[in-house]
């Protein structure tokens, strides 16, 4: 068994049973090919890599071969290797990416020339209608170049996918794996939430006691990043509304931060309207009382007042009676049946069309359980990853947006 084989899907299965062809050219940034190809891998994908000349100089088709557990496509042959992957055939492949792209490689896509192997496989893929995605890769004064910039705008209009360069020192780097493998992801999942505009509200408020000590909760955030996460792989335009503590949130989902609660309803007030809103977010239900300035240390008597807060979920949905609304329930409770009847409570007092409940007692970094409850009291139980958790919900969400379930937009 080849190398690349004992890392299939050990990340997701998102790309499992998906064929990716992999386009390399003569950029420096080809040397991250090899970690791109694995990654694609680890989510499931089938990788076949195909190299201009130019890109065989930089990175050796013995690494692409190691990477993908396929010889690259170096020339074409007798064999017509651009019809087999790429042509109107049985099998062929559901995206073929260029990582990284240059501006000559670019020019001769949009002009519909094909002179190496990566050109004609483009012009092959573009003909037969399957997802073409391009990562360009070159310096920034090249980039910035106005027929360049024009053959970016004739590729989009082509339908080709561009993930965009990070420009630092001078150049416009390829895209971070990570970024490219997410967009790879939505090139091909994308039809599930295309068009659906996706709310996620996650992480903690903060609120001042003084000038220096604020009042918190313990809450990351993560679930909610990486419910934002799935929602963008699976084609939605996402806006993520996250408490300034949150971390590891991808560079490519929209993001706005807010601090107290006044802050956060101020920003999911302006966000607009909505197909889908989740509010995985721990609010403070009580604020305190702000103390001017700094609170001397050493004060044995200071006594903090704290006053009950609004619900923001609660004005979200008189607001927008017609969204999708999912909001989640967290509680220390002795059995499921007290959860769920706080839970489904509270579904009742907001109108949502789902509550995610937990019991806390069974939340971790690795692996949590919970419970998914609809007005018409069907109750799902799941326990897995994060990631897990965040694709079972966007799959009950899918499901009352396609008006499978209590709601029909």
């Amino acid at each position: 068994m080849h190398p690349a084989e004992e890392i299939r899907g050990n990340v997701s299965s998102d790309l499992s049973g998906r064929r990716i062809v992999l386009g390399v050219t003569g950029s420096i940034a080809g040397v991250e090919c090899v970690k791109l190809a694995r990654w694609l891998i680890r989510h499931g994908a089938e990788v076949h890599s195909v190299m201009t000349p130019e890109a065989c100089k930089i990175v050796g088709p013995y690494a692409m071969e190691f990477a993908t557990g396929r010889p690259p496509i170096t020339e074409l042959t007798g064999k017509v290797e651009h019809v087999a992957l790429c042509g109107d055939v049985d099998g062929r492949a559901d995206l073929y990416m260029i990582a990284p792209c240059t501006a000559n490689t670019l020019g001769k896509i949009v002009a519909g020339i094909d002179d190496t192997p990566v050109t004609t496989f483009a012009t092959t893929a573009i003909g037969t209608g399957i997802p073409v995605m391009i990562v360009p890769a070159m310096h920034n004064t090249m980039y910035d170049h106005p027929v360049v910039r024009e053959n970016l705008a004739k590729a989009r209009a082509l339908g080709i996918v561009i993930v965009d360069p990070v420009i630092s020192e001078g150049k416009a780097k390829m895209a971070p794996v990570e970024t490219i493998v997410d967009a790879a992801i939505r090139a091909i999942k994308g039809t599930q939430l295309g068009g659906k505009r996706v709310l996620v509200v996650t992480g903690a408020t903060v609120e001042p006691i003084d000038d220096m000590r604020v009042l918190t909760n313990r809450s990351t955030g993560r679930t909610g990043v990486l419910i934002a996460l799935e929602a963008y792989r699976r084609g939605a335009d996402v806006t993520l509304i996250a408490g300034s503590t949150v971390q590891g949130i991808p560079p490519h989902i929209r993001t706005v931060r807010f601090e107290g609660v006044i802050d956060l309803w101020e920003r999911v007030e302006g966000a607009g309207q909505f197909d889908i809103a989740l509010f995985p977010a721990a609010v403070s239900d009580y604020v305190p009382t702000r103390e001017p300035g700094k609170i001397p240390s050493g004060r044995e008597d200071l006594v903090l007042e704290l006053k009950p807060s609004f619900k923001v979920i609660d004005r979200f949905r008189k607001r927008n009676p017609s969204t999708v609304l999912v909001g989640f329930k967290a509680e220390s409770v002795d059995d499921d049946d007290e959860l769920m009847k706080r839970a489904y409570r509270r579904l009742e007092e907001v109108g949502m069309d789902m509550v995610v409940a937990n019991d806390l007692s069974d939340v971790s970094e690795a692996r949590n359980r919970i419970l998914s409850i609809t007005p018409d009291k069907q109750v799902l139980e799941l326990s897995g990853t994060k990631a897990e958790i965040a694709s079972f919900i966007m799959d009950k969400c899918q499901g009352l947006i396609t008006g499978k379930g209590t709601r029909s937009l």
